[in-house]
């Protein structure tokens, strides 16, 4: 695969059904553009509960009680990591009055994943740092409950394979590491379908509200092999 450099920073959104290959796009973007970076508010949150950091800490006891992590400390997570990679300016506060100015450097581009699920979490995003592409992911539901089935993932890593389309070089083992690969407790087709309805209630409101802000953009396809060529066309146009 061809790498690309960005001209200006991205600050990219995925946004798709539960299943959908948010994970495998994201991964073939950051191939594709090296100056491009994930930032996970579920990677960042196991990450501070396993270092047993401050903020870990306090979402850890949210999580064992059954509670939602609330969205300013997922903030703080994300705003952390920002300031700690110098993409935004290091005095910067989720308390701030107005956004701050990230960086305009490519480097400081990244992909944020998992946050925001609501329009409500895309306002207070947008009162921290204004993103400037959100993509709206669209596969048909009976592709994806397939998919479903034959996916695997390297827990530690976060790593996912799918065995019809990204299968592991050697089958039950993670390709950079060895170890084993796990199915999710979550990748049942109730489970999903529960997950499903949870993501219909609250995406169109959230795609709205980046539609408002012209920063939407929608793309369709049976598979992730389909998506990605014109993911990396939307990409090259607007930041290569």
């Amino acid at each position: 695969m061809s790498t690309k450099e960005f001209k200006r920073a991205a600050r990219i959104i995925l946004v798709g059904a539960p299943g959908v290959g948010k994970g495998t796009q994201a991964e073939r973007l950051m191939k594709r553009y090296p100056q491009l970076s994930a930032v996970s508010s579920g990677d960042l949150l196991r990450e501070g509960v396993r270092n047993r950091t401050p903020l870990g800490l306090e979402a850890e006891a949210f999580i064992k009680a059954g509670n939602l992590v609330p969205d300013a400390m997922i903030l703080k997570l994300i705003l952390d990591k920002l300031k700690s990679n110098r993409w935004v300016p290091t005095q910067s506060s989720i308390t701030d009055p107005s956004p701050t100015q990230p960086s305009k450097d490519p480097s400081a581009s990244f992909i944020l994943d998992g946050f925001p699920r609501t329009a409500t979490q895309a306002s207070r995003l947008d009162s921290l740092i204004p993103v400037n592409l959100v993509v709206s992911l669209i596969t048909p539901v009976n592709i994806i409950l397939s998919r479903i089935a034959s996916r695997w993932v390297h827990a530690p890593s976060g790593r996912v394979y799918n065995t019809d389309f990204n299968a592991p070089k050697v089958p039950g083992k993670d390709d950079v590491t060895g170890e084993p690969l796990t199915k999710r407790a979550d990748d049942d087709v109730e489970t999903w379908k529960q997950r499903l309805k949870k993501f219909d209630e609250t995406s169109q409101p959230l795609l709205d509200h980046y539609d408002r802000k012209n920063v939407l953009w929608t793309v369709k396809g049976n598979s992730s092999n389909e998506i990605t060529p014109k993911l990396f066309q939307e990409l090259d146009s607007r930041f290569a």
